[in-house]
């Protein structure tokens, strides 16, 4: 029988340890018959190195310690390593940002390109002798980026001159792709102050005799629609995704700028341009192409380009990336509520599935994992989608006639969407405890189209709170969660809108932020190149909508918050700096509001380190439990004080 215990401090085999042992792997590619991975490794300091099987069945590193493959081109980074034909290895090292060869026998690389100069690359190819690769270059008085050739032979790696720049033309650039016979190039281009989801340009050149693109031609896209993903069919023919009818949908295009449609629908067949390198779609040996559909989750299909055919793949995953196709396999990166995600192979006849990393081995049994409920609840203007995930044990359950506490969930960007494998541990950790989790796709997240997407257009610090209110209220109405112990969390554009939320309105009984936006206008003077015209769309552009920024601002309206807030922060977050958590903790000293502000050196954007994933993650339960009248098993109360500051420093 099952022992009654109070929603919250129901008795959980999965603790904070295991979350940080987690080792997320991604950027997977087949290397011969071997697949290579990235992965963190958390107990080195959260550095990635490039992994495999090799000869045996445990994974063991291609790129030793201390060497961590990690690019910084814009911030996110994006395709740091790749494979030559001879299993040598290039990779981006973040130390520095140079590349570096790794020759295949050898555990010493050597540079490719000089240090000192403020380059970093990454979006990584190889291609007759050179790596080809987006660059991005920080002078003192210039930011530029091109696409570049760098010769594999090392000469670069003193000499910037043998660095041959192919191509520029616009603030932002991704996707190189030589066509098969190399007499084109393809690529995606932007400028401020458009980001890659709301207007991109597909653009092709024909490659001079010196390597370079003297000349080059837009093809398809403008400022209002988004092109990702070029990829050449053959030598006078892309295939892409682009979102003219709103949605990412697939289509091919030739050298004259002819454009067919594949297989018009309502779904996506590409995303959020977040890093360098991301696939939605794979051209297949029999001139078919194997794609992902989504529609707030993701269906693996397969579409003939001739007669517009889908044919739907039996695979059970609901998120999915296609990295590779060999063989009538195909590599992925995926996941499902129930299943941890990692780098799989699926076969494409039979749907049947190899893992081949994951990137957390479950600590328990499927029957302590939440299972994901795909709901649509009835916002103030429109449908706002989200996955819900009830309190799960299989020892406890709650008195009866208790409601459980929930937590509201809100991912980053904002333009990104949450799936059911993402912080899959971390949902298992809150409701095998009695805690359930609604995770929100609110309006402005991708998966649903440009009209969802666009809903926050102008409206960061409006649609956002008001779907994720309107959902948790709806799990209320509904009689699933308890009205008077709601609670939010969200990490960077996602703590601004927990803090915004919390500011503007008394929904919430809790809040965490984790490196949260808090003030907009400092935001938009600070923030990285890459997003630094982010909130023109999001909010407007400065100086025009300078007094928007201020009343959307979560550090304007301190004075009417009530709640307690956690301020979890990064010190070296170069993209939400501290200074956005630290002049919100003292507003909330000087105000008497009940908060705890803790502080991690050697973190940026993103906690990496065990130490400080166990940290964060046992406090923000503890600050739940001291808010909502719980204690919850395993982890020590938080501190009593109704005013406070800690600083953390594992």
């Amino acid at each position: 029988m099952k022992q009654r215990a109070p929603y919250g401090t129901w008795r959980s085999p999965i603790d904070a340890a295991a979350l940080a042992a987690e080792h997320p792997v991604h950027d997977a590619a087949w290397v011969g018959d071997d697949v290579w991975w990235l992965e963190r490794k958390g107990a080195e300091d959260g550095r990635l190195a490039v992994r495999t099987h090799g000869d045996g069945s445990d994974p063991v590193d291609v790129l030793p310690a201390p060497w961590d493959a990690r690019t910084r081109v814009h911030e996110y980074g994006g395709g740091a390593w790749v494979a030559t034909p001879s299993r040598d290895l290039v990779f981006a090292e973040f130390t520095d940002q140079r590349l570096y060869l790794l020759t295949s026998g050898e555990t010493t690389p050597a540079p490719l390109t000089p240090g000192g100069l403020g380059f970093r690359f990454g979006d990584l190819a190889v291609r007759d002798g050179d790596v080809v690769a987006v660059r991005e270059s920080h002078a003192a008085d210039a930011l530029t980026r091109d696409i570049v050739r760098v010769p594999l032979d090392g000469s670069a790696a003193s000499d910037a001159d043998r660095i041959t720049s192919v191509v520029s033309g616009s603030r932002f650039l991704a996707s190189p792709r030589f066509s098969p016979d190399g007499t084109h190039l393809a690529w995606i281009a932007w400028d401020h102050p458009q980001m890659p989801w709301d207007g991109t340009q597909l653009r092709v050149g024909a490659v001079a005799p010196d390597g370079t693109v003297p000349s080059w031609r837009t093809l398809a896209g403008s400022a209002t629609e988004s092109i990702v993903q070029p990829e050449w069919a053959d030598d006078r023919t892309l295939t892409m995704s682009a979102d003219p009818t709103g949605w990412w949908n697939l289509e091919r295009i030739d050298l004259d700028g002819t454009r067919v449609p594949l297989h018009p629908a309502h779904a996506e067949y590409g995303g959020a341009a977040w890093l360098l390198g991301s696939k939605w779609h794979l051209p297949l040996d029999d001139g078919c192409v194997l794609a992902v559909k989504t529609f707030g989750s993701d269906r693996l299909v397969r579409i003939d380009p001739v007669t517009g055919e889908e044919t739907e793949l039996p695979v059970a995953l609901t998120a999915i990336q296609p990295l590779a196709h060999r063989d009538g396999r195909v590599l992925v990166s995926g996941g499902s509520s129930t299943l941890s995600q990692g780098i799989r192979v699926v076969d494409l006849n039979t749907g049947e599935m190899h893992d081949v990393r994951l990137s957390a081995e479950m600590p328990v049994g499927p029957e302590w994992l939440p299972i994901a409920e795909q709901r649509v609840f009835r916002g103030l203007d429109r449908d706002v989608h989200a996955l819900v995930y009830p309190p799960r044990s299989p020892e406890a359950e709650a008195p009866e006639g208790e409601l459980p506490p929930y937590i509201a969930f809100v991912h980053g960007g904002p333009t990104t969407r949450s799936m059911a494998p993402h912080d899959l541990l971390r949902k298992a950790y809150f409701t095998s405890r009695g805690i359930g989790v609604i995770d929100v796709n609110y309006g402005g997240s991708t998966g649903y189209g440009r009209d969802y997407r666009e809903s926050l257009r102008g409206a960061w610090g409006v649609v956002d709170v008001e779907d994720t209110i309107a959902a948790v209220s709806c799990l209320a109405e509904e009689g699933l969660a308890d009205l008077r112990r709601l609670g939010i969390r969200g990490g960077s554009s996602g703590g601004g809108t927990v803090l915004v939320a919390l500011t503007t309105s008394d929904v919430f009984a809790a809040g965490a932020s984790y490196f949260g936006m808090a003030d907009l206008t400092r935001l938009a003077q600070d923030t990285h190149d890459f997003e630094s015209r982010y909130l023109d769309g999001l909010v407007g552009p400065l100086p025009d909508a300078a007094a928007l920024y201020v009343e959307r601002s979560a550090l304007s309206n301190v004075d009417r918050l009530r709640t307690p807030v956690l301020l979890l922060q990064g010190l070296e977050d170069p993209i939400v700096p501290p200074s956005q958590a630290k002049l919100f903790r003292d507003a909330l000293a000087a105000k008497g509001v009940r908060h705890a502000y803790v502080e991690y050196e050697g973190e940026a954007h993103g906690f990496r380190l065990p130490a400080t994933i166990i940290d964060s993650t046992e406090k923000e339960l503890a600050f739940y439990g001291w808010i909502m009248g719980f204690q919850p098993d395993g982890v020590d109360p938080i501190w009593p004080e109704s005013s406070m500051s800690h600083n953390k420093r594992p």
